[in-house]
C-alpha cells in the first residue's frame, strides 16, 4: 500500500489516543511537537505516559473506551493491543469522519506516522510505506545529522525575505539562489 505524503494542520483539530502504554507514548510524544490538543482514555498508563499528561495539562480518562467517544475528534490514535477494538473504533471513524491510525495494524489506519526531523520550521518525514520503520528510523538519523544546527535561522531569514522583498521572478531566483548555496556549504563545514 502506498501512502500519500501530506502535512496536516492540526490547528482546531483534536486529537484522541486510546490506550497509556508505551507506544500510546511514543505516538503522544511526537504529537507534541506540533500540538497540545490531545485527550486520553485508558486503564491504565505507563510512568512517562501519565508525566507527559502532568506535563502538558491533557485531557485523562480512567477508563475503557466506549462507542461514540471519537464523535467530537478529527483524528485518533489507536495504541492497544486488542485488535477487535482497532477494527471496531476504525469502522467508527467512518461514521464520524475522523482519520484513525491503529498501531501496528495497516488494515485499520487511514494514515501512519513517518519518522521525521523537526528542526524549528523545518519538518522531513521520512516513510517505507510500512516495509521497513526501521530503515526509515536509520535514514532519518542519517539525514538529522547532515543538517545543521543553524537551519532555524536560516528559514527565519527566508520567511522575512519572502515576506518583504516584492514578489515575482527576481525574488522566486533570488531565494532559491540563497537556499541552493545554504546547502552547498553543509559539505565545507
Amino acid at each position: 500500500m502506498a501512502y500519500f505524503p501530506a502535512f496536516i494542520k492540526l490547528d482546531n483539530q483534536q486529537i484522541l489516543i486510546v490506550g497509556g502504554g508505551y507506544i500510546a507514548y511514543e505516538k503522544l510524544d511526537h504529537l507534541l511537537d506540533f500540538t497540545q490538543d490531545i485527550s486520553i482514555i485508558a486503564l491504565d498508563l505507563s510512568d512517562d505516559m501519565s508525566s507527559a499528561i502532568k506535563k502538558n495539562k491533557l485531557h485523562y480518562e480512567k477508563r475503557a473506551y466506549k462507542e461514540g467517544d471519537i464523535s467530537e475528534f478529527g483524528i485518533v490514535i489507536v495504541a492497544v493491543d486488542d485488535i477487535p477494538l482497532q477494527a471496531e473504533i476504525f469502522s467508527e471513524s467512518k461514521k464520524y469522519n475522523c482519520l484513525c491510525n491503529s498501531v501496528d495494524s495497516v488494515d485499520y489506519c487511514d494514515f501512519i506516522f513517518p519518522s521525521y526531523i523537526k528542526k524549528d520550521d523545518l519538518t522531513i518525514a521520512v516513510s517505507t510505506s510500512g516495509a521497513s520503520p526501521a530503515m526509515a528510523k536509520h535514514l532519518r538519523i542519517y539525514l538529522q545529522n547532515l543538517i545543521p544546527d543553524s537551519i532555524g535561522d536560516f528559514l527565519k531569514e527566508m520567511k522575512n525575505l519572502r515576506k518583504t522583498l516584492p514578489k515575482g521572478k527576481d525574488r522566486m531566483k533570488m531565494l532559491d539562489e540563497k537556499a541552493k548555496n545554504y546547502i552547498q556549504n553543509w559539505s565545507s563545514k
